[in-house]
Parts: C-alpha cells; sequence; structure tokens
C-alpha cells in the first residue's frame, strides 16, 4: 500500500470520527436556537435564530446563582490540588523517602476504584459531622478524588527532569524548595497549564457527588442545577440544550486561554513519557 493512500485512509476515518464527535454538539446548538416545543429533533438547522431559549432557561433554572455555587467550589479545589500536585509529584519524581513506593501504589489505587462505591459512606460521614449541604463538604471529596490523577501527573513531568541539572543544582547549595520554584516550574508551564484546565473541567462538570451531597437548591453546582431542570422540563429540549450550552461557556472559554500551553503539555507528556 503506497504512503499516499494511507494517508488517504487516515484523513477519511479521522474525517469520519470528528464528524461524529460534533454532530451531537452541532444538534444542540441547533435545539438551542431553534423554536422551543415538543417536536423538535435539532438535526435540521433553525429557519430563524432566536436568543429566546437561553434568556427563558436562565431566567427560569436560575443558572446566574448555578454559574456562581460552581465558581466558588471550582475556585476552592483547582489551586489547592494543582497546587499539592506540584509538591507531591516533585516528592515522588525527584526524591527518595522510605516507603515511597507503596505510598505512590496506594496513591494510584484512586484511579482504579470507583468512586460511586464510596459516595453512601462519605455521605454518611460528611453528614455526621455537618458538612452535606455545604460548598466545603463537596470540595473535600474533590480534592482527594482529583489528588491521585494529578499527582501522577506532575510526577510524570518531574521524571523528565534531567538528574545531572538537580545534582548541579543542589551542589551550588540549592535546597529543594530552590530547585523546584527556580529551576523545575519555569519549565513546568505547559504541563500545570492541562493539569488547571483538566481539573477545571472535571470539577466544573462533577455531576454525582454534587447531586448527592448537596440537596440545598441554592447551594447546587451548574451540572446538578441542569440536570434538575432536565426533571422539571422532560419535554422544553430546546431550553435543556440552552441550559447545557450557558453551563459549557466557561470551560469553552478557559480552554481558548490556555490553548497552546494545553497542547503543549500534551505533547510533552507524550514525547517525553
Amino acid at each position: 500500500m503506497s504512503v499516499r493512500v494511507e494517508k488517504t485512509i487516515a484523513y477519511t476515518i479521522l474525517t469520519a470520527l470528528s464528524i461524529g464527535t460534533l454532530l451531537p454538539f452541532v444538534s444542540v446548538i441547533f435545539l438551542a436556537l431553534g423554536p422551543s416545543g415538543p417536536n423538535v429533533t435539532g438535526l435540521t438547522p433553525p429557519e430563524s435564530v432566536s436568543f429566546d431559549n437561553f434568556i427563558r432557561s436562565w431566567d427560569q433554572g436560575g443558572f446566574a446563582q448555578l454559574i456562581i455555587n460552581s465558581a466558588i467550589v471550582v475556585a476552592g479545589v483547582v489551586p489547592i490540588v494543582v497546587i499539592f500536585a506540584i509538591l507531591a509529584g516533585y516528592a515522588f519524581g525527584t526524591m527518595d523517602f522510605p516507603f515511597k513506593a507503596p505510598l505512590f501504589y496506594i496513591l494510584l489505587a484512586g484511579l482504579v476504584v470507583p468512586y460511586e462505591a464510596a459516595v453512601i459512606p462519605l455521605y454518611f460521614g460528611l453528614r455526621d459531622v455537618g458538612l452535606t449541604d455545604t460548598r466545603l463538604g463537596l470540595m473535600l471529596p474533590l480534592i482527594g478524588l482529583l489528588m491521585a490523577f494529578s499527582t501522577y501527573w506532575m510526577r510524570a513531568y518531574f521524571m523528565t527532569a534531567p538528574d545531572g541539572l538537580i545534582e548541579a543544582a543542589r551542589t551550588d547549595g540549592a535546597n529543594s524548595w530552590t530547585i523546584l520554584w527556580r529551576i523545575l516550574l519555569p519549565g513546568a508551564r505547559p504541563a500545570i497549564s492541562t493539569l488547571i484546565v483538566l481539573t477545571f473541567m472535571w470539577t466544573w462538570n462533577e455531576f454525582f457527588l454534587s447531586f448527592i451531597l448537596i440537596q440545598d437548591p441554592d447551594l447546587r453546582t451548574a451540572p446538578a442545577g441542569l440536570g434538575a431542570f432536565i426533571g422539571e422540563r422532560t419535554t422544553d429540549f430546546s431550553g435543556l440544550a440552552a441550559g447545557a450550552l450557558i453551563i459549557t461557556v466557561p470551560v469553552l472559554v478557559l480552554y481558548v486561554i490556555l490553548q497552546r500551553s494545553f497542547v503543549r503539555g500534551l505533547l510533552s507528556g507524550s514525547i517525553k513519557g
């Protein structure tokens, strides 16, 4: 098979996969911009573009408060996860200490064990200490949930740091904090940016924990609020599509801002790791 034929086949497959990925998103956009009603399909472009569905969903679904709640949770979770992941990844990637391997494998168990299995005892444990129906009660499990992957991600980056560079810095009298802050972190910006985007996306989109741990409508996050909105308006497909697009905007904005660093971080991991 010639190289030209291989490229044609590869581009054909990639194009088909891209269309299959984008088609549901385009359908949601058509639904949100078209007329409301139980018979809409979202498979054809609307005859006229209208933003009434967005306005109605914003007002009736209370998305202003939902987005504020999600923003508060994200602001409490993402910085803590990123900071602790940098410190833990630096330790696991560049240092030797007792029980290093067992501790790392215990941490990796968080990537294997489904957190849904621990939701019920988690709920009762948080209820016993008065943390259900609170933002802190949602933030703490999310931090614990995200630490396994985040530490693994930063460890993979720090393991690519040249040993000679670290040893030379130590020979010159640099302590561990100086090596991390002045030598390794400047080159870690793509990896950190990628981690920020991923943790932001996962925290923002978290539905199950938010729906279980927070029953107060005034404290619900955007995905949980959308779930309640769906339960109330199962036939308002255009309004539901508009609500779904509303809560995706912050993730898209952050991705656009950090797009270059995000891609560099992914490529760096694939090349070095």
